[in-house]
């Protein structure tokens, strides 16, 4: 049974870009993806909350190595105060970027947290989240991942919606993590405390 996530004032995007949403390398539930977060962030743009894009610099070679097509974003971005890109060298969105400085200079609370891919860079930057005492919702139909193949001696293949469910269960009873995406609800954020 799902339940109505009380409002959070930031949305943050992880790694929507081209190669994880499109073309062969894209993650089997796609289109699914694509939809559940362009609502999100039409939503959370109409009630004024903080979105932050996270975009993945992958290694030279990679599908989302920097200014390739594939690291390109896929929803377009309406920067300003309440809308930011910040682009990221690791998994966690909080390692060695400016997330943990926007989302406190915006006075954030509560996350919700959607993209790809779920076991790692959904996962790791809800964790750190998570850590430094923002509530967070990870909405189960809003995080995608591929398959893992099966390994001689080790496992069959995982599907991906399998390992998905995994990864935001691994996160704890601290996070909202059976909310639907439509069951998300946005505000703006109080103005941040003083310094």
């Amino acid at each position: 049974m799902t339940q109505r996530a009380r409002p959070v004032d930031a949305l943050i995007v992880v790694d929507v870009q081209s190669a994880f949403v499109t073309g062969e390398g894209a993650v089997p539930a796609a289109g699914r993806i694509v939809d559940r977060t362009s609502d999100l962030i039409e939503r959370a743009r109409r009630d004024g909350a903080f979105i932050a894009h996270l975009q993945n610099d992958g290694p030279s070679g990679a599908e989302d190595e920097p200014h390739t097509p594939g690291w390109e974003l896929h929803h377009a971005v309406k920067p300003g105060p309440a809308e930011v890109v910040i682009r990221k060298p690791h998994d966690d969105g909080f390692e060695d970027t400016a997330l943990g400085e926007a989302l406190t200079g915006a006075g954030v609370r509560a996350v919700a947290v959607c993209g790809v891919m779920s076991e790692m860079c959904v996962q790791a930057t809800a964790r750190t989240a998570l850590a430094l005492g923002y509530r967070v919702v990870v909405p189960h139909d809003a995080h995608a991942t591929q398959d893992i193949p099966a390994a001689p001696g080790i496992g069959e293949a995982v599907p991906a919606a399998t390992v998905s469910r995994v990864a935001a269960y691994a996160l704890g009873s601290d996070a909202e993590t059976t909310v639907t995406a439509a069951d998300v609800t946005f505000t703006a954020p109080a103005a941040p405390a003083a310094r």
